[in-house]
């Protein structure tokens, strides 16, 4: 087995690394160094409904975006300062990025899905219960219990 062979079969290992990714039609790329051992997802409405496979964060000044600003269009709800940012060609969503105090502040989250060469299914998730912006709570092992909203 080569090096590559072993690194695309332990992509979680600690440490920060540089990933590069994108969307499905090449029109976005862009690289991030980030520790693949801290993956997260969320169950607000925003991650349910993309279908959230799950993120990692990073400052912003780990995230460089290659190619591909003018294809990029950017969803955010009215008043919130954080976005999620697609490819306006193929509808990709590559990353997000925006500012939430109770998680450090400013921050990029990138998709682990749009990663070249990482498989999802080896990665250790953390789970966050945005939906009931329960932020203090902190991250836990296991998914929290969906609870439709009134």
């Amino acid at each position: 087995m080569t090096q590559t062979d072993t690194q695309l079969k332990t992509p979680a290992q600690r440490g920060l690394h540089t990933y590069a990714g994108g969307c499905l039609c090449g029109a976005v790329r862009y690289e991030a160094t980030v520790d693949l051992a801290g993956v997260t997802r969320c169950n607000c409405t925003i991650c349910m409904k993309y279908g959230y496979g799950g993120g990692a964060g990073m400052k912003p000044d780990a995230f460089r975006l290659l190619k591909g600003q003018e294809a990029l269009k950017k969803y955010g709800r009215d008043g919130s300062p954080n976005t999620r940012s697609f490819c306006g060609r193929c509808g990709v969503v590559c990353f997000g990025d925006g500012d939430v105090p109770e998680l450090g502040g400013k921050f990029v989250s990138i998709y682990v899905n749009t990663l070249d060469d990482v498989d999802p299914s080896l990665l250790t998730f953390g789970y966050w219960d945005g939906r009931h912006d329960n932020w203090a709570a902190g991250m836990r092992p296991t998914p929290w219990p969906f609870q439709a909203t009134a």
